[in-house]
């Protein structure tokens, strides 16, 4: 587990990853919609 002096710094990277999770994901259930759309 992080000690207390780097809490802040676990937090923003994880808060990055959370985003760039949530947004990758956006994007590939996007782009899988585009090519299901373009194949039928």
């Amino acid at each position: 587990m992080a000690s207390g002096n780097d809490m802040k710094a676990h937090e923003s990277t994880y808060s990055s990853f959370l985003g760039l999770a949530k947004w990758g994901t956006i994007v590939t259930v996007a782009i899988t919609v585009l090519v299901i759309y373009l194949i039928v």
